[in-house]
């Protein structure tokens, strides 16, 4: 199984980043995590380009319709979602009947450094993603204080918030599971 994860945030040592590179020592058995790392190319939304896509849009296009499932990581930012994050998933919706996000199983995940964990950003990603079309799994993962959350080593500080990921990414897994027995 083959999992593509995306970090909503730009920033080169972003939270979110080190939080998919966590979920990656989680995975259960037989699964692959990828991370697409083309989000700052993306350019903003055109409607009148969806059938020419730019380049940066058609890979991500490409490498969601090759996944098997979707994660993404969200920082928050002003109590939803960041701009680039929100445009990328605009492109992957259209055209609507043809995203390569209807019926994928998606998790969403966020870390910030507030006490709320980007919790407003997360229920913001699975509402559109779910608008979209993906299989959404209807859990958060909520990171908070999250420069204070990761060892040197890139592994979450807490046992027990490492148990929560791992969970939510068996779930994710079981998603998908699920919708290849019904194809």
């Amino acid at each position: 199984m083959r999992i593509l994860a995306i970090s909503g945030s730009l920033r080169r040592d972003s939270h979110n980043g080190a939080l998919v590179r966590a979920a990656a020592e989680l995975l259960p058995p037989g699964a692959q995590l990828v991370a697409h790392d083309g989000l700052r190319g993306i350019p903003a939304f055109d409607d009148d380009l969806t059938h020419d896509r730019p380049a940066a849009v058609q890979r991500l296009w490409d490498e969601v319709a090759a996944a098997d499932a979707l994660l993404v990581s969200t920082p928050e930012y002003n109590h939803s979602l960041p701009g680039q994050l929100k445009n990328a998933l605009d492109w992957l919706s259209r055209p609507l009947a043809d995203s390569p996000l209807k019926g994928k199983p998606a998790a969403v995940i966020g870390a910030s450094t507030g006490m709320f964990g980007a919790v407003w950003a997360q229920a913001e990603a699975r509402k559109v993603l779910g608008a979209i079309g993906a299989r959404v799994v209807d859990r958060e993962l909520p990171v908070p204080t999250a420069h204070e959350q990761f060892r040197d080593d890139g592994r979450l500080a807490d046992p027990q918030l490492a148990e929560e990921l791992a969970a939510l990414l068996q779930e994710l897994t079981d998603t998908d599971a699920a919708t290849a027995a019904r194809a």
